[in-house]
């Protein structure tokens, strides 16, 4: 009788504590939201084992993957886009996985990011390190691995005590990072990197949008650009050379098996506009790499309705400007005849 009253206590008491807990974080602002892990990006790149000559692959890096929106770009063109971009990475490993490992030779649209597109080929180096561990995670994810995530994502989406990420933010709040927050007097005093919040929301099926805290909260906004601060004070030149050719054979064989590769320049503003204008100006990096092969480019300082959105945090645009962006986008590719509208019927290439 004592044992079941004992584990009847401490099932009320773990409730209580929990109940708690959620409602402790839920008073400070936190709301549910899906993790960003390497798993979510291996069920969207399991849907190009079956992917046909219609459809269309986003790959880059953070731009790429707040800017374009997929339900956007489901709505004007009939396809939902698959996507395969990734925070902090050159899009360079995910295109060699999809020129090697698959069949695919449907529409690849690259974003380009200057700093992370050109930054480096070593394979230890973060910006490749970053995306090669998630390709490589495709291939090695174990059932136990597809188990797990499979049982956390209806959890992650209910409880905001779920709420932790692989980007390991300054705004997790399970052990491990609450334990990070805890400041140590160090014997050496190394540049300490400003706090890093989350400052996006992801969906089950990768689509990614800037949280309306960052687009309408400046302050908060303003925490993010002093990270891209201290990042640009510290990136190594950049490596124009190796990349340029690493990403000039891998096209050539998509293009040559029938594929459609599409260059797309997402905007940047303030002080991060000026960082690039300076230091990886566009007649060196971006006018040089579509000099070299006859694909279809878009940047976003070539046309009127694009060229004067602003970035709340000068690097990634708010929700609403991400719709804008693509839908006009959209637009400009159709009416180009770089993609397909399948509403229509009008085929492009």
């Amino acid at each position: 009788m004592k044992l079941k009253q004992s584990l009847l206590i401490a099932i009320i008491l773990s409730i209580v504590a929990i109940v708690s807990w959620e409602a402790y974080w839920r008073s400070q602002g936190y709301y549910p939201n899906l993790s960003d892990e390497k798993a979510l990006w291996a069920k969207e790149r399991a849907k190009l084992e079956n992917a046909t000559e219609k459809d269309v692959v986003i790959i880059g890096s953070s731009r790429a993957y707040f800017d374009l929106q997929k339900d956007v770009w489901e709505k004007e063109t009939g396809i939902k886009p698959i996507q395969l971009a990734s925070a902090g990475s050159t899009p360079l490993p995910v295109l060699h996985d999809i020129v090697e490992n698959t069949n695919f030779k449907g529409t690849v649209i690259v974003g380009v990011t200057p700093g992370l597109f050109f930054s480096t080929t070593f394979p230890m180096a973060p910006p490749w390190n970053r995306m090669q561990s998630k390709v490589d995670y495709y291939f090695n994810m174990t059932y136990a691995q597809k188990a797990n995530y499979f049982l956390s994502v209806p959890l992650q989406k209910n409880l905001v005590l779920m709420s932790a990420d692989e980007e390991e933010w300054a705004d997790d709040i399970d052990l491990k990072s609450l334990l990070k927050q805890v400041n140590l007097e160090k014997r050496t005093k190394s540049p300490v990197m400003p706090p890093f919040y989350n400052f996006g929301d992801v969906t089950s099926d990768r689509g990614m949008a800037m949280s309306k805290r960052t687009a309408t909260d400046t302050a908060f906004a303003n925490s993010i650009i002093r990270v891209w601060g201290f990042f640009g004070k510290r990136a190594p030149p950049p490596d124009k050379n190796a990349t340029t050719e690493y990403f000039v054979k891998d096209t050539e064989k998509f293009i040559a098996r029938g594929g459609n590769l599409i260059l797309v320049r997402p905007p940047s503003s303030g002080g991060n506009r000026i960082a690039e204008n300076k230091f990886l100006q566009r007649e060196r990096f971006w006018d040089s790499l579509i000099g070299i092969l006859p694909i279809k480019n878009y940047h976003f300082e070539d046309y009127s309705q694009l060229k004067n959105l602003t970035c709340p945090e000068e690097s990634h645009l708010s929700k609403e400007d991400a719709e804008y962006f693509t839908k006009e986008l959209v637009n400009i590719m159709i009416e180009d005849q770089a993609i397909t509208n399948s509403k229509t019927k009008n085929h492009a290439f």
